[in-house]
């Protein structure tokens, strides 16, 4: 019953953190609602995976991330597919997801607010984030795994699953591992200032 308690406090307590403030909506869902939250109860992990429809390489990460996905979120992990660029309108994503069979959540960040959050600046790349306190902290951010060595040289097989290693990590309460090497993918759009 505790336990219950607690995170209805946590969530309320996350909840009444942002609520009000332009800086309360994480982006927005793929029919124009804002984001208020990236937490459902329960959570212990949010990752965002960042994205662009039109990058081949961060389309060839979304079975793994699916795979993921399925063998994570009964632990408490929470997934989140982040389009950042501005050519990712909701059709253009809503549309993407369908030809890719993307099922896990999506959120639209025009605004680049989840970008400047993890401090991404490729697609695919993934950033972990604990949920504590009614906050969010970052464990862990980098490539998913070493499939990718660089634009166009790619391993038939990852060798290293630095994701799958940093999320394991996180929910055994161990330090988490560094990635091996830098992401390898499409740069984001940066927005005009």
């Amino acid at each position: 019953m505790w336990r219950h308690i607690s995170v209805l406090l946590l969530l309320t307590s996350f909840s009444l953190e942002t609520k009000g403030a332009a800086q309360s909506n994480f982006g927005t869902d793929l029919q124009g609602n804002p984001v208020p939250t990236l937490i459902v109860p329960n959570t212990r992990l949010v990752v965002l995976v960042f994205a662009a429809s039109d990058c081949p390489i961060s389309n060839r990460y979304v079975p793994e991330i699916a795979r993921l996905n399925g063998e994570f979120s009964p632990r408490g992990v929470r997934f989140w597919w982040v389009f950042p660029n501005p050519g990712d309108t909701a059709s253009v994503v809503a549309r993407h997801n369908r030809e890719f069979s993307i099922g896990e959540d999506t959120v639209l960040d025009a605004g680049q607010k989840l970008v400047r959050l993890a401090q991404v600046d490729v697609t695919p790349e993934a950033a972990v984030f604990a949920v504590a306190g009614g906050s969010l902290s970052e464990l862990y951010r980098g490539r998913i795994d070493d499939r990718y060595l660089s634009i166009g040289s790619e391993r038939p097989q990852p060798s290293v699953h630095d994701l799958e290693a940093a999320i394991e990590a996180a929910l055994a309460g161990k330090p988490i591992p560094k990635p091996l090497g830098p992401p390898v993918g499409c740069s984001i759009v940066a927005l005009g200032k």
